[in-house]
């Protein structure tokens, strides 16, 4: 007998507090969740996805239990092809989208990277003069360290997802609605995956980076909210959400 699909997926984005909603869904006894946070099933190039082999992906679940499981790798929603792969697996599944302003989210991941010595070069110059680093990489034109500014073009992303999935089985959460009113939020995700109404949760804060670089310089703010003008404007139609 198959093992049951996966029927729902936090697709993105990295910073935008996945890991803190993966760790809410933890608690629920309806949610079977994967053993790794972040699977990287769909974005793994070393697959064969012409004819792709699941038992791995569904060996990250336990057998039994729940029968809404799910994970959170948030490159899902970057990364060429997983999407497309995704929709391979399991037409009918739910994805969940998690945005944070991107100017913020960009310099959240470059401290990360900083911090973790896979970056040594400054938040300004990798905005600007690095991106060129990302024509080196393969597949070419994403990476996935150096992302810092590619990963904050929602509009682009969100545009291509609802072209790949109908808008009913995607779900977007703002960060600081799950930062400031946990609750009400997971009330929005429980009834988005059809889960029994929980009640109020306990506000919780988690995976808080290490504090490096120093203060977010005002010009490299102007610098990405002019970079990210208009692509704001293609979130804000298609799904009424913008930063600023």
């Amino acid at each position: 007998m198959a093992p049951p699909l996966v029927n729902f997926i936090v697709v993105g984005v990295q910073k935008a507090g996945t890991t803190a909603l993966y760790d809410y869904l933890a608690d629920d006894p309806g949610v079977a969740l994967s053993r790794v946070k972040e699977v990287h099933f769909f974005d793994d190039e070393s697959i064969d996805w012409a004819a792709p082999d699941y038992s791995a992906y569904h060996a990250q679940f336990d057998a039994g239990g729940p029968q809404i499981r799910g994970e959170a790798t948030p490159i899902y929603l970057y990364w060429p092809g997983s999407l497309e792969r995704i929709r391979a697996y399991n037409p009918a599944v739910r994805l969940i989208v998690m945005l944070r302003d991107p100017v913020e989210r960009a310099w959240s991941h470059w401290r990360m990277e900083y911090s973790r010595g896979v970056e040594d070069q400054p938040f300004s110059w990798c905005i600007r003069e690095g991106r060129q680093r990302l024509f080196e990489a393969q597949p070419w034109g994403v990476h996935r360290e150096f992302s810092y500014v590619e990963r904050g073009f929602y509009g682009e992303q969100i545009e291509r997802l609802f072209s790949i999935f109908p808008r009913e089985q995607v779900l977007i959460l703002a960060a600081e609605e799950l930062r400031n009113a946990p609750s009400a939020s997971l009330a929005k995700v429980g009834g988005f995956l059809g889960l029994q109404d929980r009640g109020a949760v306990d506000h919780r804060q988690v995976h808080v980076g290490q504090e490096v670089g120093g203060d977010l310089a005002a010009a490299d703010v102007e610098f990405l909210r002019a970079l990210y003008g208009r692509d704001m404007a293609r979130l804000k139609d298609l799904t009424g959400i913008t930063f600023w």
